[in-house]
């Protein structure tokens, strides 16, 4: 089979087995965050964390919530690389210098995985363990809580109260995140990743050279990266590593993994605001968005454009040969497509307009499906602003989901939208007006600027995803990518759960002749306009100087 009847066949199975999961998988989420039971373990977990599991709170308390855990969490993960020579299992690693580490702990507090170092190299085991994959757990979680939070102000009325944080959190993590990476950690195994405590083995290879594999507890971190839509990897080859990813069946239930949270929290959306047409329309926007990318990246890898290219049939630099290009461009757009960062291929190395399409997916806010919770509320917030926005055009005051959309709902979901495109692009252009952070580009010209460009668009984005060719490991990138990823999770964060806030304490509104239907197609093609027309208009002389230019 040619690469484009094997790419044809694996979207078409992606598209198949999301289809499949999606009323099961929601309708477990769905349970999960309206179910009245406590399991016996996690009212332990409320004890020991001094909290009342049957009290709510308001938006201002469940944000507090929010960024006290968050603080903690940063905290802690510092204070853990810094210190971790001491620690059992550091494997003689010396502590993480102090600019990278702060790097590193926002990074994964923020569900944003971005890595300036080698891990099999620079962490121990317990540091993984405990530090990193721990994290994974959490951030995901936190972005679910938040989502949930937001769904909540939309089916409430009279009231400003959205649930409890930690029962969230506590919740997202003991039955739906621990289970499936358990389970998934045992199938990865099974399939031949790593999952051991051993240093590493010296291999001597054919010509009589001795090579140090190292080992260590890949398996159990590598399934939480991908259903948490985390990223990173043990290795710094990532999921092209052979211990991480071993065989082309892992690669494609990895792209199934980074997808089926984001895909499948419409459902539960829609069972929670009593009208599931409402979540079958956003998950309808989903699709759209995700197709259209997938297919984008493909085009653009097999179009064989260039000498080599043409020579090979494909554009094949950067890409594990035991994947081809269908399953790494596949790879690459639901890895931007979702706030996970995993890469089985180098993303440096594709055509310019591939790699710009991957740079566009995170610009549209990674809302196709986006990451977990992180998507789901992302798309929300862009359909209030379409409600609005098609609210003026009639000339009528904006409802949705029977709540109406006035000053107070689009100042939140405006200073939403506005946050991670001035993140980007002030972070961007001050790194090229630098020479201190210019002389970390191996490239210069629009590929240069691309790379400057991926790389504050990955962190405000939460994305963890990265053109090579950019040295990310200085103190200037370190700080500021850092600094970029905390605004672009936690800002954003508070105007979601003030909208949520906002909404929970209106009065209701019965729908009437003159609402706007937003479970047919016709809203869902709005939704789709706004978001790309937004993304257009915003990042558009961006784009045109840096992969437009470079690929035209």
């Amino acid at each position: 089979m040619g690469s484009t009847g094997a790419g044809a066949l694996l979207i078409v199975s992606l598209v198949v087995a999301l289809a499949a999961a999606y009323r099961p998988v929601g309708d477990w989420l769905y349970r999960v965050f309206t179910g009245r039971r406590h399991w016996r373990v996690e009212r332990v977990i409320y004890r020991l964390v001094g909290v009342d599991p049957d009290g709510e709170q308001n938006w201002g308390g469940y944000a507090r919530s929010v960024l006290a855990f968050s603080a903690v969490s940063v905290l802690f993960l510092y204070a853990f690389l810094r210190l971790q020579n001491r620690l059992w299992l550091s494997l003689g690693r010396p502590p993480v210098k102090p600019d990278q580490a702060w790097n590193t702990a926002a990074s994964f507090v923020t569900n944003t995985n971005w890595q300036s170092y080698s891990g099999e190299s620079t962490m121990g085991h317990l540091v993984q363990m405990a530090g990193l994959t721990v994290q994974n757990f959490s951030s995901a979680a936190v972005g679910i809580a938040v989502a949930v939070a937001l769904v909540r102000g939309f089916a409430r009325g009279r009231t400003g109260r959205l649930g409890n944080f930690w029962v969230d959190l506590v919740r997202v993590c003991l039955r739906v995140l621990l289970p499936v990476a358990v389970v998934g950690a045992l199938v990865f195994v099974a399939a031949g990743a790593v999952d051991n405590l051993s240093a590493g083995h010296d291999a001597h290879t054919p010509a009589g050279a001795a090579q140090r594999l190292p080992g260590g507890p890949v398996a159990s971190q590598e399934i939480i990266k991908e259903f948490g839509t985390n990223g990173g990897g043990f290795y710094n080859a990532n999921s092209a590593h052979p211990f991480e990813n071993p065989t082309s069946w892992t690669n494609w239930l990895q792209i199934f993994l980074l997808l089926v949270i984001g895909f499948s929290l419409p459902r539960a959306f829609g069972r929670m605001v009593g009208d599931k047409r409402q979540g079958l329309a956003i998950a309808l926007v989903m699709a759209v968005l995700a197709l259209g990318s997938v297919i984008a990246i493909n085009g653009f890898q097999l179009a064989h454009r260039g000498t080599v290219p043409q020579a090979v049939g494909a554009a094949t630099e950067g890409v594990e040969a035991r994947f081809g290009v269908p399953q790494s461009a596949t790879f690459a757009a639901a890895t931007t497509l979702t706030s996970t960062g995993a890469v089985d291929s180098v993303h440096d190395s594709y055509t310019a307009l591939g790699g710009g399409v991957a740079m566009a997916n995170m610009m549209l806010g990674e809302v196709a499906p986006g990451g977990t919770g992180s998507g789901l509320y992302g798309i929300l917030v862009l359909a209030v602003i379409t409600v609005f926005v098609a609210g003026l055009m009639v000339g009528r005051t904006p409802e949705y989901l029977g709540k109406k959309i006035s000053a107070r709902e689009i100042k939140f979901a405006s200073l939403y939208f506005l946050t991670t495109p001035g993140l980007v692009l002030v972070g961007a252009a001050a790194a090229m007006a630098l020479k201190a952070a210019r002389v970390s580009m191996l490239n210069t010209g629009p590929h240069g600027l691309s790379e400057v460009l991926y790389a504050y668009t990955s962190a405000a984005n939460n994305n963890g995803s990265a053109f090579a060719g950019l040295n990310a490991d200085t103190a200037w990138y370190n700080t500021t990518l850092g600094v970029t990823m905390l605004l672009g999770r936690f800002v954003p964060m508070i105007f979601v759960l003030g909208l949520a806030g906002a909404l929970a304490a209106q009065r209701p509104v019965p729908v009437s002749a003159g609402t706007l239907r937003t479970h047919q197609p016709l809203f869902a093609g709005m939704v789709v306009g706004v978001v790309l027309i937004a993304v257009a208009l915003t990042y558009l002389p961006a784009l045109a100087l840096g992969p437009l230019a470079e690929g035209l």
